[in-house]
């Protein structure tokens, strides 16, 4: 365990540095940009009868590293805390009917958009899924990622209540695919689909179980926070309430991503506000701030080399390209059309439509979900699916959502 996470780190700084000196584009999207195209290239030498050890070598890593497990039970925590730790509460609270009806109705809206369309266009592709599989996929895929998307937004002087929405949305909706995700995986585990009635209830255990237990995590990190004037011991017990917290609320099987986020905002607005002093809120700061982007980082290497893995055929390539249009058509019919036909209700400014559609980026989440799956020839094309849609979601929406927000809406003097 510890060469992998070594060599992990390793090949990260490596090439975080080569993007950095080379590419120069948002570090997160650099390394999977530079890490996607040495496996192409590994896979491409392979062919060619040149590198068959060194791929094999690439297969047996990630094999042993199983990015699924490393990113549910291990980053996922760390990088939700992170991201809601510098979430503003007050602001958000203005919008916290819009950034739920997003979260919530959205990504429902958009599980069974997706799920249904897949259902009825694989077939016509010569690639039939079943209907829960594809169900599954439109879970798993519904979830946006603010991993890359915030820090463009800022770069491109995106509206701040925009921004905002779209960082809560992305936040929440993380939580909220996992469980609908969970949900259905339990009913494809064991057969039978549950009443109504028990979906309900194990949503509100999952959900509003998680939210409650993170309400309850934050304030005693609060508590213990405001008892005590000692940056090395705060820091130290927020590491521990993420990492404690995470692993408690999965034996109590309730939503620990959605624990993670109300956590966070707690400690980052009430902790920060009223039981930090300016030393060890500038040191909280800086060390989350450097989980965040070392673990992004190391998540964006494992998505680009994970390629290798997957076997990918014309039929498949094909059905990705069809995903991908599914998934933006999905998005604009979830998000970008209530939010432009329902002004009144939402109250974003304009263009606000047109960038949570394009800006409603998938990431690390959706890969690990689908290769969650049981195996088999279902979770291949689950899969495959799934990595197209992300790939095309970080390069192509990722590098021109900039170019979106200064198109559709007028820069903020705030953002100045």
């Amino acid at each position: 365990m510890l060469d992998i996470a070594a060599l992990c780190l390793v090949v990260t700084a490596l090439l975080t540095y080569l993007n950095h000196r080379l590419i120069r584009l948002p570090m997160a999207i650099g390394v999977m940009v530079i890490a996607l195209g040495l496996s192409l290239l590994i896979v491409l030498l392979d062919a060619w009868g040149v590198s068959h050890a060194l791929r094999r070598y690439e297969e047996s890593f990630l094999r042993a590293i199983d990015f699924s497990d490393v990113l549910m039970q291990g980053m996922l925590s760390f990088l939700l805390f992170a991201g809601a730790l510098h979430i503003d509460l007050q602001a958000l609270k203005r919008w916290r009917r819009q950034v739920a009806a997003l979260a919530l109705v959205g990504t429902l809206l958009s599980t069974l958009l997706i799920g249904t369309a897949m259902w009825l266009v694989l077939p016509w592709l010569g690639m039939a899924l079943p209907f829960l599989y594809c169900m599954l996929f439109g879970a798993l895929i519904s979830p946006t990622d603010p991993i890359a998307v915030i820090g463009i937004l800022q770069s491109a002087k995106a509206p701040k209540d925009l921004e905002l929405v779209i960082a809560g949305e992305s936040l929440f909706n993380d939580g909220v695919g996992v469980v609908v995700f969970s949900l259905l995986l339990g009913i494809l585990a064991s057969g039978t689909l549950p009443t109504l009635a028990d979906a309900g209830l194990l949503l509100l255990r999952e959900a509003g179980g998680g939210i409650a237990f993170g309400l309850l995590l934050g304030w005693g990190t609060v508590w213990l926070l405001h008892s005590i004037d000692e940056y090395k011991i705060e820091v130290l017990l927020t590491l521990a309430a993420v990492m404690g917290g995470y692993a408690l609320a999965s034996h109590l099987h309730i939503s620990g991503p959605l624990a993670m986020v109300v956590a966070g905002l707690m400690v980052g607005n009430g902790g920060r506000a009223r039981a930090m002093s300016d030393t060890t809120r500038r040191y909280v700061d800086m060390f989350w701030e450097l989980i965040d982007e070392i673990l992004n980082a190391v998540l964006f290497v494992l998505i680009g080399m994970e390629v290798l893995l997957i076997a990918f055929s014309r039929p498949l390539l094909l059905a990705g390209a069809v995903a991908i249009a599914v998934t933006l058509l999905a998005r604009t019919l979830s998000v970008g059309l209530p939010v432009q036909w329902g002004q009144r209700f939402f109250g974003l400014p304009r263009g606000a439509a047109q960038v949570l559609t394009w800006g409603g980026l998938r990431g690390g989440i959706s890969v690990a979900l689908a290769l969650s799956l049981p195996a088999g020839d279902a979770r291949n094309t689950v899969l495959a699916l799934t990595y197209c849609v992300v790939v095309f979601s970080i390069l192509v929406q990722g590098l021109s959502i900039g170019r979106v927000v200064r198109a559709s809406s007028p820069p903020d003097p705030r953002a100045a």
